[in-house]
């Protein structure tokens, strides 16, 4: 079989790519030059046959890993070298139980990309440039949600009309205007998602909601499960820019991984709370709230406005001089990387 090199697996763009894929009780292996899981035929069971599934790692940024699973050194070799982000959850993508978050495995390399690290930390040690870069994100995240949910939810009984959104529209932007530190961002940004969750349980006619992170109900189970989806995305955009997950601008700069949780941010509003309800509503299954979901961040583009309003803010912020290159550029460029680390390690 004709073998790829981590060239051809970088063909399509991170920020094109269409797959996003939660497994769980399976075995993750490389066969013939391909990522395959392994699990074991329900319907075969006395005769012990194996049943193989192939994953398109060309056309993935990110791979959970749940409960009962296992990977092979060489399947992450594979993954590493088609630049997709690995992270091993607890069931149904939400962390196990004394777990605080989805640790991130991300494809290493020698060469990353250093143009938007460089502008990002020309404004990140500037306490004012930090948290004018925050109010970028809020604003920019409350944007996209008055887009998306003008064109996607009409139907399921979302109006962005409606008196009690705008009046809370109008104070976000007020107190985020105001905001003199990272805190007040944040209590904000607690009292607008308080006021959202109340609109859609609202309009979806759900009595009683409350945000538990720890609650089995179905509106909090697929928050949880939305929420991871849209830190894998955040954190491969990240990766692809080769910025540290550690230089946030509003979660705390003591928190490891926080920036994950600001870019994050940009999406969840948007897309992840109002059809967490809907198919909480619906009685869906798991499976048919991550399908609904994964479509929605294609259908939107999610991705491509996580890279743009990251890009934005490391090249323009910070008053970098730096001329933007275009995001192709960057990517071949860590196509190109890897190909050499292979080929180091060949002649090794």
């Amino acid at each position: 079989m004709e073998q790829f090199s981590p060239t051809d697996m970088k063909t399509i763009l991170h920020s094109k790519r269409a797959n996003m894929y939660y497994l769980e009780y399976c075995r993750v292996m490389q066969k013939d030059g391909r990522v395959l899981y392994l699990t074991e035929a329900l319907s075969n069971k006395k005769s012990g046959e194996n049943q193989y599934f192939n994953i398109p790692i060309a056309n993935t940024t990110v791979l959970l890993l749940g409960n009962g699973t296992s990977i092979t050194q060489a399947a992450m070799r594979m993954l590493a070298q088609a630049g997709v982000l690995v992270g091993f959850c607890g069931g149904g993508g939400t962390p196990l139980y004394m777990a605080c978050e989805v640790e991130w495995f991300t494809p290493q390399s020698e060469y990353r990309p250093t143009e938007y690290l460089h502008g990002w930390l020309q404004f990140w040690f500037d306490d004012d440039k930090r948290l004018d870069a925050a109010k970028t994100f809020q604003k920019a995240r409350l944007d996209y949600l008055e887009r998306i949910w003008t064109k996607d939810l009409k139907g399921e009984g979302f109006a962005l009309q409606d008196a009690v959104l705008q009046s809370s529209f109008e104070t976000f932007h007020n107190r985020t205007d105001a905001a003199t530190k990272q805190s007040d961002l944040l209590l904000t940004e607690a009292q607008l998602t308080k006021s959202l969750y109340k609109y859609a349980a609202n309009a979806v006619r759900i009595e009683d909601f409350k945000r538990q992170h720890d609650s089995s109900d179905k509106a909090n189970d697929f928050l949880n499960h939305g929420n991871y989806l849209a830190y894998g995305l955040a954190a491969c955009c990240l990766w692809v820019l080769g910025i540290p997950h550690g230089f946030a601008v509003m979660h705390g700069k003591t928190r490891r991984g926080a920036l994950v949780f600001d870019v994050a941010d940009l999406i969840k509003d948007a897309i992840v709370l109002p059809w967490a309800f809907v198919c909480a509503k619906e009685n869906a299954t798991e499976q048919e709230f991550r399908q609904q979901i994964l479509q929605k961040f294609t259908d939107h583009k999610a991705l491509d406005f996580m890279f743009d309003t990251v890009k934005n803010m490391a090249l323009n912020l910070g008053g970098s001089s730096i001329q933007q290159n275009d995001l192709e550029e960057q990517e071949a460029l860590v196509g190109r990387s890897l190909e050499r680390q292979n080929d180091e390690d060949t002649e090794l």
